[in-house]
């Protein structure tokens, strides 16, 4: 079954940098868009952060341009998300997904903190 494992969120100072990764197993994943999501406290949904396809260039939210960068290794099954100058409204639970017809799948999620 298809089972994706969120690592690297912690606590971290504004203007600081963490990478998180995503280890994806039970799929050939390689063919899939994979995508990291994060859930804001207090809110109820989970917005797109970023998305790396198998076809074009990673897609990125506005509010996260030009600070973080998706990356994947396909022999090891792992996407990537390096997020730098952190802003404490980047606080969240990120979670990993990928769409896989007809289900899509996410992590269980990794807390992420900006904080001073």
């Amino acid at each position: 079954q298809v089972q994706l494992v969120e690592s690297g969120g912690g606590l971290v100072q504004p203007g600081g940098s963490l990478r998180l990764s995503c280890a994806a197993s039970g799929g050939p994943f390689s063919l899939y868009d994979m995508a990291w999501y994060r859930q804001a406290p207090g809110k109820q949904q989970r917005d797109m952060v970023a998305a790396v396809t198998s076809r074009s260039s990673p897609n990125y939210a506005d509010s996260v341009k030009g600070r973080f960068t998706i990356s994947r290794d396909n022999a090891k099954n792992t996407v990537y998300l390096q997020m730098n100058s952190l802003k404490p409204e980047d606080t969240a639970v990120y979670y990993c997904s990928v769409y896989m017809w007809p289900n899509r799948y996410w992590g269980q999620g990794t807390q992420v903190t900006v904080s001073s």
